[in-house]
């Protein structure tokens, strides 16, 4: 979608902005975090925007992607830097995510420079928080930007938040019937989850 750039290398400098080529030609657009994370904002665009109006959009996730994975998509222009800018008021506080290990129903949040503690995955204080995983920018990220952007109807397998990741095992469950390993444990508590 934009100029590859065969040398180019991802500056996780904090502030720095990026467009990325996501699913349906759509544009989307992610700001390095001072924890190196990328918070990406509620706006798409089929036109590159200027920054000052990317940077004013609310926030919709904010996402550990790998590293080496935004050196290649900028290599290949599936990425493109848009320059440095001071970083959103929304993405310098640290965020929560949690670690949730296959197969249990206790979960650990984490919180840079606070202790991590537990709690279970039906927590309603927890269901919007990001689920501990890293990302590839073009492998992933296309598919999980159409997630959490919300106007189409995304793959079913694609988690993120806790919320999301819920429905995901319980549809897992779904289409796998005869393999009991997929079932949610016995005292799995199914509540109602954002749309």
């Amino acid at each position: 979608m934009f100029d590859p750039k065969p040398t180019a290398r991802a500056d996780l400098k904090a502030g720095t902005l990026y467009a990325v080529a996501g699913e349906g030609d759509w544009i989307y657009y992610g700001q390095v975090t001072p924890e190196k994370a990328i918070g990406f904002f509620r706006q798409r665009d089929k036109e590159p925007s200027k920054p000052i109006a990317v940077l004013a959009a609310p926030i919709m996730a904010v996402i550990s992607v790998g590293y080496p994975s935004i050196t290649r998509a900028i290599r290949s222009g599936r990425w493109q830097k848009l320059g440095r800018f001071p970083v959103v008021a929304g993405l310098i506080a640290p965020r929560p995510s949690v670690q949730w290990p296959v197969g249990a129903l206790t979960v650990s949040v984490c919180i840079s420079n606070h202790p991590p503690y537990d709690t279970r995955v039906e927590d309603p204080a927890i269901q919007d928080m990001e689920r501990m995983a890293v990302w590839d920018a073009e492998a992933h990220l296309p598919a999980r930007l159409t997630a959490d952007f919300e106007a189409e109807v995304a793959e079913w397998h694609i988690g993120g938040p806790i919320w999301r990741e819920r429905r995901v095992m319980e549809e897992i469950a779904r289409r796998c019937p005869d393999q009991p390993w997929h079932s949610p444990p016995e005292d799995w508590v199914r509540t109602e989850m954002p749309s």
